[in-house]
């Protein structure tokens, strides 16, 4: 049964998993981070083939109603690229049942009520800076003839930076600001890190740029041991997502798990670290994460 708002709208939130099933325990932990808030809207995850059923019943039994998509080509990738298909987004306008939808990126946890997005118009984002929004967080509102419209930029309009993101930006140019608390960007460059810390418990959303929580050893934040992206690694932000993974039901936690490969990319950046002796010394803590012992193909 759907589940309406005091004005009867029909709203969800909505994500998108395409090309790998790399961001699979991203919205396995999106999901249960929506539920432990106590929202009443639908959760709806789009997909293409590239999900395998396994996935699946994972997904919905972390909340997701999955519905299987075409993707969409990207006009500025090169053909077998990783984000050759990152226009498949733009399926979310067919969401045509709901009245209102919010997208979130699967790398985002939220950790607080966000239901009353649902009051703004479409397109509403949180800024990127101050003139350009992030599309980790979207409220939109979804339609056949906004859909069709967009396919026909796809061929027609270009992005200012070759992504997804800044196209978008070139197709809603007038957007409703929402604060940035709702899409607070693990990126600590451009202000004072201990500052930006600090601000982690106060925010509603946190979305995870950098290299994945789910895709280092919990122990701590492996954008440390990777050159250039420090600017991405903070250990209380790697903290709450795993404290998210620790509240999920057990059944859900191997759709979290790593790969010979994730393991020996871990094993070299932390090896590179050492070698490199990176003044953070996080290559000297002991990694006691389980998932190691636990590989998968």
């Amino acid at each position: 049964m759907l589940k309406y708002s005091a004005f009867q709208q029909r709203e969800a939130y909505a994500t998108v998993l395409h090309t790998s099933e790399d961001y699979v325990c991203g919205a396995v932990a999106l999901a249960q981070s929506i539920i432990r808030t106590n929202s009443t809207r639908d959760l709806i995850l789009l997909h293409d083939e590239n999900i395998t059923p396994e996935s699946l019943v994972g997904l919905k039994a972390a909340g997701w109603d999955t519905r299987l998509i075409n993707g969409i080509r990207s006009p500025f990738a090169d053909k077998d690229s990783f984000n050759e298909w990152n226009f498949s987004p733009l399926r979310i306008w067919m969401l045509t049942w709901y009245d209102k939808v919010v997208f979130i990126d699967a790398d985002v946890l939220v950790f607080n009520n966000i239901d009353w997005l649902f009051v703004f118009p479409q397109l509403s984002a949180a800024p990127n800076d101050k003139t350009l929004f992030n599309s980790g967080v979207m409220v939109i509102e979804p339609s056949l003839c906004v859909f069709e419209d967009l396919m026909v930029k796809v061929l027609e309009m270009d992005s200012y930076n070759g992504s997804y993101q800044g196209w978008l930006n070139e197709a809603f140019t007038w957007w409703h600001r929402l604060p940035s608390q709702v899409n607070f960007l693990k990126d600590f460059e451009r202000e004072d890190g201990r500052r930006q810390e600090k601000i982690l418990d106060e925010i509603s959303v946190l979305h995870f740029l950098g290299l994945k929580p789910w895709m280092c050893y919990r122990d701590y934040d492996c954008n440390w041991d990777k050159e250039g992206m420090q600017r991405f690694a903070s250990d209380k932000a790697h903290e709450k997502w795993w404290q998210v993974y620790d509240e999920m039901p057990e059944t859900l936690q191997p759709y979290c798990g790593l790969t010979e490969h994730m393991n020996w990319r871990l094993k070299k950046w932390r090896w590179i670290a050492r070698s490199l002796k990176q003044p953070d010394e996080h290559w000297k803590i002991g990694v006691t994460d389980p998932r190691q012992y636990n590989l998968g193909a």
